[in-house]
């Protein structure tokens, strides 16, 4: 998962304008029904947000980091749009008022966002219509939309704090990291689980980022030994291409940044180094 810095009101005006039309318009029907089919028969207005999406994470979805591209990808409703399903047996009506709001959008890969079966661990992954929340939580509905109160149980992609939650291990795993307790560790465990964040192909792409970047580390710090006691000509050069391959893998715009900056923490002083080259993913 990457932190997005989001900013609705930068998309373009014509879009929100579309947006608030049908928001205006659904506002007027009476019935849940009436507005789940309204809603179905207008996914133009949301489907119209998503190459304004894109370029926020630089073409990778906001949840697994993948930038696949020959994968789809979709416009997820982080809160779900005509339905919700809390846990087994128990689904509301979800959040219809906020099938067009802008806010409440999210570029994500179709696995991570569609319930499907992975072919590799047969494993049925995808948010789909999940969203549970805190218990003691408030829960909006039609007649209260009290969602900013609400405690989600998923990690959202656009809250610094959330995302700041997950470790990734160095064989490619995420998991709580060492300063996550209590509810939040349930809360990445869970989120891991919904939007199959663990699936091999991801854990399996994270894995080979991190041991690029610490055999690259490992490399630098042999170079920056080197330097010092057999120095010669053109180490600073050499040194500097080391510190801008790193820069490479560990830039807000590489696949799976994370995983590189899971490295990058446990050599701090490769990371001072690169500092003055680099933004950390959630700059």
């Amino acid at each position: 998962m990457i932190y997005v810095k989001y900013d609705p009101s930068t998309f373009p005006k014509e879009l929100r304008d579309a947006a608030q039309k049908a928001q205006d318009d659904l506002e007027k029907l009476a019935t849940h029904k009436e507005r789940v089919a309204y809603i179905n028969a207008n996914a133009e207005v949301w489907r119209a947000f998503k190459e304004h999406l894109k370029p926020l994470s630089h073409g990778k979805c906001w949840y697994t980091e993948s930038p696949e591209p020959a994968s789809l990808f979709d416009v997820d409703h982080f809160r779900p749009k005509a339905k919700a399903k809390r846990a087994e047996g128990d689904v509301d009506e979800g959040y219809t008022w906020l099938a067009f709001s802008p806010e409440n959008f999210r570029y994500s890969a179709v696995r991570a966002n569609r319930r499907t079966t992975d072919e590799e661990s047969d494993q049925v992954v995808g948010k789909g219509t999940w969203f549970p929340i805190c218990e003691g939580s408030p829960k909006a509905h039609w007649g209260d939309r009290c969602e900013a109160d609400e405690a989600p149980i998923i990690l959202d992609p656009v809250k610094r704090a959330d995302v700041e939650l997950i470790a990734i291990k160095d064989d490619g795993w995420i998991e709580p990291n060492r300063l996550c307790f209590g509810h939040d560790r349930e809360r990445v465990r869970l989120s891991t689980e919904y939007l199959g964040l663990n699936l091999p192909s991801l854990t399996a792409a994270r894995k080979r980022v991190v041991r690029s970047v610490k055999a690259a580390c490992e490399e630098l710090i042999q170079l920056q030994v080197n330097a010092v006691e057999t120095p010669r000509p053109g180490d600073k050069i050499t040194v500097r291409r080391q510190l801008e391959i790193i820069r490479d893998m560990a830039g807000e715009e590489a696949p799976y940044s994370r995983a590189a900056w899971s490295v990058l923490t446990n050599h701090p002083s490769v990371l001072e180094a690169i500092s003055a080259y680099i933004k950390t993913p959630a700059d």
